[in-house]
């Protein structure tokens, strides 16, 4: 699931959450690598995520456009979306377009976990 020149996603569960550990730059040519982290392996959409966006240098509109699909598919199974970590340039984004009202945003994986 690796583009290393661009994008490393590294999906994990923990305590019954999947956690997808994103670090690179997030566009339209890596959305596929994301979005496929962001499902289990069966195809079906998990009920609980936690995007660790920590290591996002950049994101694009299709980072947005991946992160509400996400949101809506976990909202469809009766789950959640959350992100952690999000840097300062990436935070900005997701403030100006609103998605931080919509999906949660907190400052570490930890306090995802915790709610």
């Amino acid at each position: 699931m690796d583009r290393p020149e661009r994008l490393s996603v590294r999906p994990e569960v923990v305590d019954g959450v999947r956690v997808v550990r994103v670090r690179g730059e997030i566009d339209h040519d890596v959305t596929d690598v994301l979005g496929r982290a962001l499902i289990s392996e069966d195809g079906a959409s998990p009920p609980r995520i936690v995007a660790d966006l920590s290591g996002v240098t950049f994101m694009d509109s299709s980072g947005i456009n991946l992160l509400l699909a996400a949101h809506q598919r976990a909202s469809d199974a009766q789950g959640w979306l959350r992100i952690a970590g999000a840097r300062a340039p990436v935070s900005r984004v997701l403030h100006l377009v609103g998605i931080d009202m919509l999906i949660p945003c907190r400052p570490t994986v930890e306090e995802a976990l915790r709610g």
